[in-house]
């Protein structure tokens, strides 16, 4: 991968990031949501993150123990906010989303290594 673009991936990390963060710690009202149930929302967050990031370091297993506690962190972050309560379940299902697509590139990684011709 170019230099030129995975500071393009790094920026579009940075700012997926900030959209997860603001959709997390922002008042309710000011949500925009999929329509899907929130759990499936958190996941479907985590995820993009994480494989964007895989993207753009490819070290899956230290992506994930970035992302783990910050997806914990910002549930907890929640109980700073008057409008909000903090749901174990959720930072489960985002710690969940991060391990698996961390496991999925890790995966695809070690794949693409095997094949490569010598």
């Amino acid at each position: 991968m170019t230099g030129g673009s995975r500071h393009w991936m790094v920026i579009a990390l940075a700012l997926f990031a900030a959209a997860l963060a603001y959709a997390a710690l922002a008042p309710a009202t000011w949500q925009v949501r999929l329509g899907l149930h929130w759990l499936i929302e958190h996941f479907l967050g985590f995820f993009a993150v994480t494989v964007l990031a895989c993207a753009a370091y490819p070290r899956p297993m230290r992506v994930a123990a970035v992302l783990v506690p910050v997806a914990v962190g910002l549930e907890a972050a929640q109980a700073l906010t008057p409008d909000r309560t903090p749901d174990i379940a959720t930072a489960l299902v985002a710690a969940a989303a991060v391990a698996s697509a961390a496991l999925l590139a890790d995966g695809l990684l070690v794949l693409r290594k095997r094949c490569r011709p010598n």
